[in-house]
Parts: structure tokens; C-alpha cells; sequence
């Protein structure tokens, strides 16, 4: 049996233990941080690190909204740019894709002061794609988006409509 020595506090109040199982193991550090916090020794936690996987949560979240509006960008532009090839799948994938990123901005409201800046940087990717896809030069498609809100979130796309 091997008996542990005590970490030695890191400016910040992060100990060395804590912080080398951080680089090394994720989720075990993940555990302990929780458990630490729970027990209520504060003085034992990973401050600077658990302030940086917070961060990463919210990150992550903004991510995903901008994941949505860029897959659901791209087929707005193929719906409208290649009329005769649209489908029920893209219908369909329009549809899932305005869900989540209404998903995301419902338990996200914070996210509604952004959504801009989303939908501008979903939209630069989304003609990228769009133009891998439709074998169309990207030059065709615009460079700023050209759907406004009202646009992209409630627009009708059924191929019975135009």
C-alpha cells in the first residue's frame, strides 16, 4: 500500500496533484473537483481550472447553436439555389436543424444577444459548403447572409411552395 504525501498548494489554491491529474485524466479530476466542491473544501480545489472548464461550457453551447444554423444555412442555400433538386431529406434537415437551434437558444437565452454573430460566422462555413455540395462556384452564392431572422428561424420550405 502506498502512502500518498500531501499536495503542496499552487498559487491560486490549486494543488500540484490536482493540476497533474487535469492534464492527465479529465473525467477523474472532473470527479474529484465535484466532490471537493460538494465537501465543501474549497481551499483544495482547482480554481484556475474548473474556472476554465466553465468557460468551456458556455463555449460549447454557443458552438452548438452555431453548428445548427450552419447546416441549416447551407440548405437554405441549396433549397434556393438549385430548385430542381430539392427533397424531402432537405426539408427534413431543415427543419431538425431550425429545432436545435431553437433548442439552443430556449435553454440558452444568453444566447439571443449573439445570435448575430452566429449566424454570420454559421454563414461563412455554410457557403463553403454549399458550394462543395452543389459543385457550384462559391462566388454564385452571397457573402454575407442574406436571410434575415424571421428567415432562417420560420420560413416555409415545402417543395409544393416558391
Amino acid at each position: 500500500m502506498s502512502q500518498t504525501t500531501p499536495t503542496k498548494a499552487k498559487p491560486g489554491g490549486a494543488p500540484d496533484a490536482a493540476h497533474a491529474l487535469y492534464e492527465t485524466d479529465l473525467h477523474a479530476w472532473s470527479l474529484e473537483q465535484a466532490r471537493l466542491l460538494r465537501e465543501g473544501r474549497l481551499g483544495e480545489i482547482d480554481a484556475e481550472n474548473i474556472a476554465e472548464e466553465i468557460l468551456d461550457v458556455g463555449r460549447t453551447e454557443y458552438d452548438k447553436l452555431e453548428s445548427a444554423l450552419r447546416v441549416l444555412l447551407m440548405h437554405m442555400l441549396k433549397w434556393d439555389y438549385q430548385p430542381e433538386r430539392r427533397t424531402r431529406s432537405w426539408q427534413n434537415t431543415i427543419a431538425i436543424r431550425r429545432r436545435h437551434a431553437e433548442r439552443q437558444l430556449r435553454k440558452n437565452p444568453s444566447l439571443k444577444s449573439r445570435l448575430d454573430e452566429a449566424v454570420a460566422e454559421a454563414f461563412s462555413d455554410a457557403r463553403l459548403e454549399a458550394s462543395t455540395e452543389t459543385d457550384m462556384d462559391v462566388e454564385r452564392f452571397p457573402e454575407s447572409c442574406p436571410y434575415d431572422r424571421e428567415a432562417i428561424m420560420s420560413r416555409d420550405f415545402r417543395r409544393d411552395q416558391d
